[in-house]
């Protein structure tokens, strides 16, 4: 007797399972999205009797309605990527997660956020990577601006870039942090991958000009001696700006991302063109608020010690004593007299951590200016 095999399935067996897990997934995406208005119902009934209670004694409050939860978020990016099983990446998984909870806190409440300009620029593509689409990202012509628009309310978080994997860290951003009272609220990185862009009428004419932000420019120094060693290159004020002036100048070509072609309506005459195949760029979040632990912390610090031998050892012994990981540590200028310098200083742990209290307090006692910039979730995704 012949034993009996199972027929193979059909393609449209297979399609109607999909298209039932789908009718499946929307009625949880709208059940996600009703909870998260609920959410905002019960934060706003909550602050509205904090504020009442605040006024019945006759006393003041600073404190803010928060929709935005950076610990929150990372806790939940991070949940889902231990939980995952594939066959999907974890980071495919995390950026869909990422979505879901940028279109549900846009349900609360659409936040705007401030970013290095304009249209096109990594730092954009870094705002929609950490916020979701679901952001408003607003465009600010200078890192100075992307920092005043969020200390005086306008906007409610920035993004900015603090480091590249090879061209070092972004002084700017440093430098702007000392007098500011905005604090990093969170991190991300980015891949730059980097393209030659040209009008789309403009891929079979001869390029005269190369423009990009000079750091992308440095980036594919290498690949545009090989392939444009004649060519004239120009350093604008971004990569965007550069896709704006290749999609309206004949016989420019543009160094710039992905973001910025769609933006543009821009072609590719080379991909990848970066010296680096890792080549990353890290971006910092600004805010107003302080950020409570995750359970995946960083720290970062700026302070300046008293010029004499061994203070930058007496800066650096604590962590060492406690065990603590330092993951960056910079010097500017300090600017109140020569030759005299400040330290950008990043570790692992939250502030609040009792380890971490004591270190703060050590490293203060040994110095003549010391700000604690924010205590903020590591990268998720």
């Amino acid at each position: 007797m012949s034993e009996s095999k199972t027929p193979p399935v059909s393609l449209d067996d297979l399609r109607q399972r999909i298209d039932s897990i789908d009718t499946q997934i929307h009625d949880l995406l709208n059940r996600r999205a009703s909870c998260a208005q609920q959410v905002a119902e019960v934060k706003l009934r909550e602050f509205a009797a904090a504020q009442q209670f605040e006024a019945n004694a006759d006393s003041s409050s600073s404190q803010q309605l928060l929709f935005y939860r950076p610990e929150r978020e990372a806790q939940v990016l991070a949940r889902v990527k231990a939980a995952n099983n594939g066959p999907l990446a974890d980071d495919t998984v995390a950026f869909i997660f990422r979505e879901i909870m940028s279109a549900c806190l846009a349900l609360e409440k659409p936040m705007e956020v401030a970013y290095l300009g304009p249209l096109g620029t990594f730092s954009q593509a870094a705002a929609l990577k950490h916020f979701g689409h679901a952001v408003i990202s607003v465009p600010q012509a200078s890192i100075d601006d992307v920092f005043a628009k969020v200390a005086n309310g306008q906007c409610h978080y920035g993004v900015v870039p603090v480091e590249n994997s090879t061209e070092g860290m972004v002084s700017h951003t440093l430098d702007a942090f000392i007098n500011s009272p905005l604090k990093i609220c969170g991190e991300l990185e980015l891949r730059i991958r980097l393209h030659l862009l040209v009008s789309k009428d403009g891929k079979d004419k001869p390029i005269t000009r190369i423009c990009a932000h000079q750091q992308a420019l440095a980036q594919s120094r290498r690949w545009l001696d090989a392939h444009y060693p004649g060519v004239e290159r120009s350093a604008v004020s971004s990569n965007g700006e550069a896709a704006r002036m290749a999609a309206e100048e004949e016989g420019v070509a543009a160094v710039a991302g992905e973001l910025a072609e769609q933006q543009y309506g821009l072609t590719q005459l080379a991909a990848n063109i970066e010296d680096q195949p890792d080549n990353t760029t890290r971006f910092l979040i600004i805010g107003r608020e302080d950020v409570a632990a995750s359970g995946r912390d960083k720290t970062s610090l700026v302070v300046s010690a008293r010029n004499r031998p061994g203070a930058l050892f007496k800066l650096l012994e604590p962590f060492q004593k406690a065990d603590v990981m330092l993951t960056r540590i910079d010097t500017r200028p300090s600017r109140t007299e020569p030759w005299t310098y400040v330290f950008f200083i990043e570790f692992e742990g939250h502030r609040d951590d009792a380890i971490i209290v004591d270190i703060l307090k050590d490293i203060e006692q040994h110095s003549i200016m010391f700000k604690v910039l924010g205590s903020y979730p590591k990268a998720a995704i």
